[in-house]
């Protein structure tokens, strides 16, 4: 049954706007959430500490943390929504609406609600009697350039035991993921009059050759990089956008395409992108200086589940369901990287996330206590 405080909590969350955009005009600093975090979590006696984000446009992370010792358990989440198309919203996005057995309402499921559910966990549980700490995250930027978790783990400020991520994953544990690199291609020709092709530099024609050496890469990628745990087992790489030219008269002088590569854990991303330039040196040397390959923003590594501390069991034992893979890609990686088994575990559906009229079935709520008081149980408090 849901608390007073719990639907309180949730509805102060949800109407604290926390936009993550790479346009400037979208975006919007997380601050007062954090703020209205680190109150809340201060209340029960965790110490808080909020960082101001580098790189990122008046964002914050804020670590909360009660209880002393070596290791011990994070529950971390980000504190940022993706923007929205209010034409599309049946439901005021910043307000808490209960109907039909659901809370509507931005981030009410990807995920920053999330943190309602671990106030209410933290309800009646004897948090003075602690064998090992409990660590709250709320991180910066997840939906654009994920700056707060690799700030975070950079820092290297703490090294639990486990750590859960309270992503949205039908309360199922998901302990592998694909990543996510994004590459722009771009072909600088010689603009000229379509009459006298010897003119000028077909910047199309270049990239045709390059497309061809990134598709026979592709299927090299797809046959040598299998991981049957994924429902997509393969690494993919798709041609996402591409545009060049001016006219239909004038030989094309500059040409770019987009395209993304979702790799494996088995496939580091150094050795991915080595693989990409080494597949398009051959139209490189044959052009030199027209064609150059790019990052569009920082990479997204694969992630796989240390299972150093018997994580797997726990979840399964807590939750009910048997630990799966996902396609997309969150805060894992990072999360991993300070030395702790880490868990995607979450209420809500994905395929709730960045939608219209976005929520979370209340029937989410009691499982998803339970399994946090008993992960905070077993790891915290009988050590």
């Amino acid at each position: 049954m849901r608390s007073i405080a719990f639907i309180d909590s949730y509805r102060q969350i949800i109407a604290s706007p926390s936009i993550s955009a790479f346009e400037e005009h979208l975006d919007m600093s997380n601050r007062p959430l954090i703020d209205l975090l680190a109150t809340w979590l201060g209340d029960f006696g965790f110490d808080i500490t909020i960082q101001h984000v580098p790189h990122a446009r008046n964002k914050y992370n804020m670590l909360a943390k009660l209880g002393s010792g070596e290791g011990g358990l994070l529950l971390a989440g980000h504190s940022d929504t993706v923007p929205f198309d209010a034409g599309r919203w049946q439901h005021d996005p910043f307000k808490l609406t209960e109907k039909d057995n659901k809370l509507y309402g931005l981030g009410t499921c990807d995920m920053k609600g999330f943190f309602a559910f671990v106030l209410e966990a933290l309800q009646g549980l004897p948090l003075d009697k602690l064998k090992k700490p409990i660590y709250v995250l709320a991180t910066a930027d997840e939906e654009t350039s994920m700056a707060g978790a690799r700030f975070f783990s950079e820092q290297q400020l703490i090294r639990p035991d486990m750590a859960l991520i309270g992503e949205p994953t039908e309360l199922k544990p998901i302990y592998k993921h694909k990543g996510h690199m994004a590459h722009s291609i771009e072909i600088q020709g010689q603009a000229g009059h379509s009459s006298d092709p010897a003119r000028g530099v077909n910047a199309i024609e270049i990239m045709y050759k390059a497309i061809g050496e990134l598709l026979t890469l592709k299927d090299k990628l797809a046959s040598r990089y299998q991981d049957n745990a994924f429902s997509v087992p393969e690494v993919t790489l798709n041609l996402g956008h591409i545009h060049g030219g001016d006219g239909e008269n004038r030989i094309c002088g500059h040409c770019k395409l987009n395209f993304d590569l979702r790799a494996i854990p088995a496939l580091a991303d150094h050795e991915a992108i080595r693989l990409i330039d080494e597949a398009l040196a051959p139209v490189g040397k044959a052009y030199p200086g027209r064609l150059s390959r790019s990052l569009m923003y920082d990479t997204v590594p694969a992630f796989g589940c240390r299972e150093e501390a018997q994580i797997l069991d726990l979840a399964k034992e807590l939750t009910g369901f048997d630990p799966a893979s996902a396609n997309y890609s969150t805060e894992a990686p990072f999360i991993s990287a300070l030395g702790c088994d880490t868990l995607i575990l979450g209420p809500g559906s994905i395929k709730q996330a960045h939608q219209p009229d976005e929520y979370v079935s209340l029937e989410y709520i009691n499982p998803t206590v339970n399994a946090l008081r008993g992960f905070i149980q077993r790891v915290c408090l009988n050590g």
